[in-house]
């Protein structure tokens, strides 16, 4: 079996946020956005201006002694270095100071002030950096969530996964592959939680999973000044090509009170459908007291009501696949599980 074309990710210039609301947002694809203002960061942000900085701050890190970062078998550890020898390290491709090998790979998703209750504002984690990034206009600010400062070591690979609320990803320094998967692929992305579980989309087990042939693969390559705008539910896997700093920014679509107000993250579902989710595990466990022709019989026909109420037609023209048939047997269920970890 073979992997299916690679769709390049459309591609919008000059872009301001009438445009982005008219002619972007409601497509609810993901776009590239190039030219838009990102402030001074584009110049200066360079290793020696932001060890200057912010250089004595502590950061806790990810470090991996494989630069592709699995969060499902939790392959790196967490720790804790100045800003300014985190900047240093990620920056090499060799360490003479090392936690776990000298080739080890470093990656920084920023924490709010408390992790456990407050998301990430780069104006508060780093408020000597924040003024050089300008935030896009694109949404009002009642909507804004989190704005993430993000730095990866070159080569640095990360999981598969959708978030819930639309997020804006900057690339301010470095190159950054970015691999999208549409939410009408879930079924052939062997989910766990958020997360998928194919780890190597470029050379996948097919053996294992072969249903991931199914799903359309969008594709850009971020640039310095690149704004990606991915929007809510649309898996994104991200490469970077060279050492890289960027920021995401995510703002909520749906009405405040759709999300768990407990979440500094932004990605629990929404709240109806993590009920709904548990709620259709209580009802797969209620079947597992019949015998498997009953239990397949049923489930087929719970699948059909899914289908019938939940599912959306395609868009005339476009290029999303076909909705899988109810009646065929579906792919197997990598994790049942309706609760998610902590993601990037």
């Amino acid at each position: 079996m073979e992997l299916p074309e690679t769709i390049p990710v459309q591609i919008f210039t000059g872009v301001d946020r009438e445009g982005f609301l008219r002619d972007i947002y409601p497509q609810r694809r993901p776009a590239l956005l190039r030219g838009v203002d990102l402030g001074p960061c584009l110049d200066r942000w360079t290793l020696e201006y932001l060890g200057q900085r912010e250089g004595d701050a502590n950061v806790k890190i990810h470090v991996c002694t494989l630069p592709r970062m699995d969060f499902l078998h939790k392959n790196f550890v967490y720790k804790t270095l100045q800003f300014k020898e985190f900047v240093k390290r990620a920056s090499e491709k060799k360490h003479a100071d090392f936690f776990l090998s000298e080739d080890e790979s470093y990656y920084l998703r920023s924490l709010g002030e408390n992790a456990r209750k407050e998301p990430a504002d780069i104006r508060k984690q780093f408020p000597n950096l924040a003024a050089d990034f300008h935030i896009p206009p694109f949404f009002s600010e009642d909507q804004f969530f989190s704005s993430v400062f993000r730095i990866s070591s070159c080569g640095l690979q990360l999981w598969t996964h959708y978030d819930v609320m639309d997020n804006l990803l900057a690339q301010v320094t470095g190159r950054k592959r970015v691999v999208l998967f549409s939410p009408q692929d879930a079924l052939h992305l062997y989910l766990s939680g958020d997360k998928s579980q194919v780890l190597d989309i470029d050379s996948p087990d097919l053996k294992r999973f072969p249903e991931f042939v199914k799903a359309k693969r969008y594709e850009c390559v971020l640039e310095p000044g690149d704004l990606l705008f991915i929007p809510a539910l649309w898996f994104h896997n991200t490469l970077a090509l060279q050492f890289g700093v960027g920021v995401n920014v995510f703002w909520r679509n749906l009405p405040a009170d759709s999300y768990d107000r407990k979440d500094p993250y932004g990605n629990k579902d929404p709240v109806a459908a993590g009920r709904a989710l548990q709620a259709l595990e209580r009802a797969l466990q209620g079947l597992d007291g019949l015998p498997p022709d009953h239990r397949d019989f049923y489930g087929r026909r719970m699948v059909q009501h899914i289908q019938q109420r939940t599912y959306c037609p395609p868009a005339p023209g476009s290029d999303t696949q076909e909705h899988p048939d109810p009646t065929m047997p579906a792919a197997p269920a990598p994790n049942t599980s309706v609760l998610k970890d902590m993601n990037s």
